[in-house]
C-alpha cells in the first residue's frame, strides 16, 4: 500500500472543483493507493521532467494534478505527493503548473 500525501495547493485546487471531479479525484487517489501498475490513461509521466500527471477527465475536460514520486518508476514507488493542478487548455498551461510544482517540492524540501 502506498503513503500518499495532498499539499495544501491541490487540495485547495481539488476542493474548488464540482462535485463529480472531487469523488472522482478521491477514487483516483484509492486505486493509486492499493494498485501497483496503473493504466497509462490515469498515470502518465511527464517527458523530459522528474513529475507525473494523474489524469481526471470529467465533462470533456482535463483536470491534471501533478505527482512526484520516489522513484523513477511509478510501479515501484511506494510514496506519491500530490503537488497541485490544473484544467489543461493547452500545453502551454503545462509549463506554468510544472515550475508550480517545482516550487512546491523545493519548499517542501527546506
Amino acid at each position: 500500500m502506498r503513503i500518499i500525501e495532498i499539499t495544501e495547493e491541490c487540495y485547495v485546487f481539488i476542493h474548488n472543483q464540482d462535485e463529480r471531479t472531487i469523488e472522482k479525484f478521491y477514487q483516483l487517489i484509492e486505486v493509486i493507493r492499493s494498485i501497483r501498475v496503473v493504466n497509462s490513461s490515469f498515470v502518465k509521466k511527464l517527458k523530459e521532467t522528474k513529475f507525473y500527471e494523474l489524469r481526471l477527465k470529467v465533462n470533456n475536460e482535463y483536470r491534471i494534478v501533478l505527482l512526484t514520486v520516489d522513484h523513477q518508476n511509478f510501479s515501484e514507488s511506494n510514496h506519491i505527493i500530490c503537488l497541485n493542478g490544473f484544467i489543461k487548455k493547452s500545453t502551454k498551461d503545462y509549463r506554468k503548473a510544472l515550475r508550480k510544482a517545482e516550487q512546491i517540492v523545493k519548499n517542501l524540501n527546506q
